[in-house]
């Protein structure tokens, strides 16, 4: 492509603003051109940056994020702000004829009062709902490829709804009493300053947190739902494990019928068959956090108990990449008509 696409990050402070700051630098048919941040405006990005030193992208200036100024330089802006900070500056890139990548949980819900319900804020912009795509192109490719606005789908969701997917579609599975055990990194958290992210507070630790109500719950449920054909209600547990980047989701679902691990493993890599971002790992192999590390790769492992009927699903992926900026950039290259993988790194970080 001979004509270099310019993006916008609104919001590049949080670790969902530096990892797709990290990711930029090897895009090589997309531009970084504004960086907004109201608290680190007038600075370069390697002042709060230092891994970007002597990179071009280093030398970019953080300005305050202004509606005009993006639209008037930017062919596709990502949002990575907090919940509820999104809704009126994405509608007004939209009018401006901008592409938005929203990366906050704004547009995910489809319907505003489930939203107003689990986020506690009044949705403004509930006009936009129906034109949202939820972006996982697992699942929405065609749609994702036509679109103006992208709901960024959250990690939980993402590890859970790409490990369900396949049992949900073919009917291996019950579509009731589905259990997500989910652990995620440190980093799930945010970089706000809070005693619970601590090191003291993590390290040589591990615990549970948000039951039962956390809010990707909703999300979760939504996508399930249409994926199952019926309303769908789970049991998700969150739990902080002290490590930096990662999740890894243990799914626990009752089999319809007796059914051979053979099967279901047949059944998952026929649905992923061309979906290469997925790896349906060989039988008897289970996933690692860290062969995902800093890559857009959900991995999946399946296990067979045919003593309690239930099919285990174990769904591993980098919270940061995979579950927000990668995926986030996976999308603004497919609205943007490129290769959804363009500029992502394919192996992971070791050790």
């Amino acid at each position: 492509m001979s004509q270099i696409i310019k993006a916008g990050l609104v919001g590049v402070t949080g670790y969902t603003g530096m990892e797709l700051a990290r990711l930029m630098v090897h895009h090589s048919s997309m531009e970084l051109v504004r960086a907004t941040s109201r608290s680190e405006a007038g600075k370069k990005l390697a002042d709060i940056y230092p891994f970007l030193n002597r990179l071009p992208l280093g030398d970019l200036v953080i300005t305050q994020p202004d509606a005009a100024d993006l639209a008037e330089e930017c062919d596709v802006v990502f949002l990575a702000v907090p919940h509820k900070t999104a809704m009126e500056i994405a509608a007004e890139l939209i009018e401006a004829g901008v592409k938005v990548v929203d990366l906050s949980a704004d547009f995910r819900i489809n319907d505003k009062a489930v939203y107003e319900a689990w986020y506690k804020v009044e949705h403004t912009r509930a006009d936009l709902l129906k034109e949202a795509v939820y972006g996982l192109p697992e699942l929405y490719l065609d749609r994702i490829m036509g679109a103006r606005l992208i709901a960024n789908p959250g990690c939980y969701p993402t590890s859970a709804i790409l490990g369900l997917a396949p049992a949900l579609k073919a009917g291996l599975v019950e579509t009731s009493d589905i259990v997500i055990d989910a652990k995620s990194g440190a980093s799930g958290a945010g970089r706000g300053a809070k005693v619970g992210n601590l090191f003291c507070e993590v390290a040589d630790s591990f615990r549970a947190y948000g039951l039962p109500t956390h809010r990707h719950t909703p999300e979760i449920e939504q996508e399930l739902s249409k994926l199952g054909g019926t309303d769908i209600t789970v049991s998700f547990s969150t739990h902080l494990l002290p490590i930096d980047r990662g999740i890894l989701s243990t799914i626990y679902t009752k089999l319809r019928a007796e059914t051979s691990l053979d099967a279901v493993h047949a059944a998952y890599t026929e649905f992923y068959a061309d979906k290469p971002l997925v790896r349906v790992l060989p039988k008897g192999q289970l996933p690692e956090t860290r062969f995902v590390r800093g890559t857009v790769f959900c991995d999946i492992g399946l296990v067979v108990d045919p003593r309690t009927g239930r099919l285990i699903i174990l769904s591993a992926i980098d919270n940061l990449c995979r579950g927000a900026s990668g995926q986030a950039l996976m999308n603004a290259n497919l609205i943007c008509g490129l290769d959804i993988d363009e500029g992502l790194p394919m192996a992971p970080m070791m050790p």
